[in-house]
């Protein structure tokens, strides 16, 4: 991408494997910066609390470990900037939060942007080329091997914050999210094994879905997709402190659940 807002670390060249890290970052372009309403205080206890802190260097131990190596797509920007995983439109159910493509709210309800603040430069200058760049990769691999898994890697806290929809049900220690075309029962059965020894998996709760770019969703079987959601206390000090011993087994976990979807 042009303004070096993603970075592609490319795997092997049979590998359908991409590790997809859209929130680990906390960077956010001063011209950005200046459009969010948070003392510079304020704001770094948002990031502690929004950034899915280093699962960058998760889904690095697992590329590192793989026998054959993944590629991965990793936003080097915050999702204060943009997230791109959010639909742009009026589809996405976190615009009930202020957390649509941009966020006008906190992850506690405060304003983070003014109420006439309009995104849509934001989204034609960072959203759209991320995702032309994810489908172009995912398209890449389709035209090299035939098909493709997107795992997308997250993180979340093990308390409820309160921009969540749907905090109030089960947080375990991983979360699997699925849809139902693009996550096949053995890919799910193969995640629950991976990360089987971490205390338990549970499904699409409290964060469901998985991430495909639009010209794939829904429509075509080839791309498979899988979200992984790592409860934070597995792996680090709440909120935004730093990682733990827990990390390395992670790693070591994604790792063999991407040798499982390289097979």
């Amino acid at each position: 991408m042009s303004d070096a807002s993603a970075l592609l670390h490319p795997g092997a060249p049979d590998s359908p494997v991409i590790l997809h890290i859209p929130h680990s970052s906390r960077a956010i372009p001063a011209d950005v910066r200046a459009g969010i309403l948070l003392d510079d205080r304020a704001l770094e206890g948002e990031l502690d609390h929004i950034t899915d802190s280093h699962t960058a260097q998760i889904a690095a131990g697992a590329a590192e470990a793989a026998r054959v190596t993944p590629w991965r797509f990793e936003n080097r920007l915050s999702r204060l900037v943009v997230d791109p995983e959010r639909f742009p439109d009026e589809r996405e159910e976190m615009l009930a939060r202020g957390m649509g493509a941009v966020y006008t709210r906190t992850t506690h309800r405060d304003a983070l942007r003014p109420a006439d603040f309009d995104g849509r430069p934001l989204i034609e200058r960072y959203f759209h080329p991320y995702a032309q760049a994810v489908t172009d990769m995912v398209e890449e691999r389709l035209e090299a091997v035939g098909r493709a898994v997107i795992i997308d890697v997250h993180s979340y806290p093990a308390k409820a914050l309160p921009y969540e929809l749907h905090g109030d049900g089960p947080r375990p220690p991983v979360c699997i999210g699925t849809d139902a075309f693009h996550t096949s029962p053995a890919l799910l059965e193969a995640a629950r094994q991976a990360f089987a020894g971490f205390g338990g998996t549970g499904l699409d709760s409290p964060f469901a879905g998985t991430y495909v770019p639009l010209r794939y969703y829904g429509r075509d079987a080839r791309v498979g997709a899988l979200m992984v959601e790592i409860r934070r206390d597995l792996y680090m000090s709440e909120p935004g402190g730093p990682a733990g011993p827990g990390l390395g087994a992670l790693a070591g976990a994604l790792a063999s659940l991407v040798e499982w979807a390289t097979r």
